[in-house]
């Protein structure tokens, strides 16, 4: 095989895995892990369930290469923030929207999440969805750390970490749940603003 065909090949195996993906997501989201089925998920991505053994062995092994794709993209992107340099209100507001449009690229992936992380298991198989959300809060706290320590913010480390986090969560979850009430990433930008000035370090007159 030529490397042009070789690589054909591989474009058209990504393109049927990104549609697995996609309609499994959908699939479990919608009606959660036990109820959405292998020839519901094959019959959305347009493929035969042999396609789907072949690259996931069975549901369960889907549901995980689902999860798991959705926080390597976010482990890179929160990586990526991490060794930026400039201020640490730059690198917080651009943490925080790459968090944003990862929750925009992955809705689905977010409702699955949320349905099982706070409601009832589904019968899903056990996932480590800890991973974000303590990867998420201490690159927060640590990047909140080296702006106290460079005079830009005052104040509870802890306690403004929490606050960008509160803040961050409270637009996710009106998406999710309210989503006429819902803010564009603009609007976004702006509930930042407004915690950070909070956090801002004040010059004695």
């Amino acid at each position: 095989m030529n490397r042009t065909a070789v690589a054909r090949a591989r474009t058209d195996e990504s393109t049927v895995r990104e549609k697995l993906h996609a309609a499994a997501a959908q699939l479990f989201a919608r009606k959660g892990y036990a109820a959405a089925s292998v020839q519901e998920i094959v019959a959305r991505a347009g493929v035969t369930k042999p396609v789907l053994y072949y690259h996931y062995g069975n549901k369960e092994g889907i549901y995980r290469a689902v999860l798991a794709a959705a926080l390597d993209d976010f482990e890179a992107r929160v990586g990526a923030v991490e060794m930026l340099a400039g201020s640490a209100r730059t690198r917080l507001h651009r943490l925080f929207g790459e968090v944003f449009d990862l929750f925009h690229r992955h809705l689905d992936v977010v409702r699955l999440m949320h349905s099982i992380y706070y409601g009832p298991p589904q019968g899903a198989p056990a996932f480590d969805f800890d991973r974000a959300v303590f990867r998420l809060h201490d690159t927060v706290l640590k990047i909140v750390r080296q702006g106290q320590k460079a005079g830009e913010f005052q104040g509870d480390a802890q306690a403004m970490t929490l606050a960008l986090l509160g803040a961050c969560n409270e637009c996710i979850d009106l998406e999710l749940v309210h989503p006429k009430m819902a803010v564009d990433a603009a609007g976004f930008g702006r509930v930042l603003d407004v915690v950070l000035r909070g956090m801002r370090k004040k010059v004695r007159q």
